[in-house]
């Protein structure tokens, strides 16, 4: 299965370090199952890019590491929960990454260490691969977002503040880099 983001194409640079015109900037979120955390970051961070002028820059989507929930949709707690706080996930479908989406992607944002272990086992040398709550300027260092699905909707509520704080601060490096 081929990588398909759902719009757009992808940021070529020069090598004095401009950006092509035209072309779109990729980043993937990506946890285990993609039906809780990478789907509702996914969301909130396409979201939260529009609201900072970046949308049509910047392509989202998300992924996850395993394969057990593919073509499935979103969690409900999740999609309830970003629905209560105005966010729509319904056409959310869950995938699994793919070793060859590195030639595609700009950015791979795992949600934990154990995510990121795996992605960076997969990952071409100069890959870029972090940590999501890394862009979270108050989360401390190597922070996760903790996996929900074991969970409550408390749990589900506390990775939705995480996931605002995290793509808040993404959304700023990525004006940054890309303004």
């Amino acid at each position: 299965m081929a990588f398909r983001p759902r719009t757009g194409g992808r940021y070529r640079h020069h090598a004095e370090g401009g950006i092509l015109v035209g072309m779109t900037y990729r980043v993937c979120l990506v946890c285990m199952g993609n039906i809780c955390r990478s789907p509702m970051a996914e969301i909130v961070l396409r979201k939260t890019l529009d609201d900072h002028g970046l949308g049509g820059l910047v392509t989202v989507d998300s992924a996850g590491t395993g394969g057990w929930h593919q073509g499935g949709p979103m969690d409900e707690r999740a999609a309830a929960m970003l629905a209560a706080h105005g966010y729509d996930g319904s056409l959310h479908r869950a995938r699994r990454f793919l070793p060859e989406w590195y030639e595609q992607v700009d950015l791979v944002l795992a949600m934990d260490r154990e995510n990121l272990r795996a992605l960076r086992r997969l990952a071409p040398d100069g890959a870029d691969v972090r940590l999501f709550r890394s862009f979270d300027p108050a989360a401390p260092e190597g922070a996760e977002v903790p996996d929900p699905y074991y969970g409550d909707r408390a749990d589900f509520a506390e990775v939705l503040e995480m996931v605002e704080a995290a793509a808040a601060g993404l959304a700023k490096h990525l004006a940054d880099r890309l303004g």
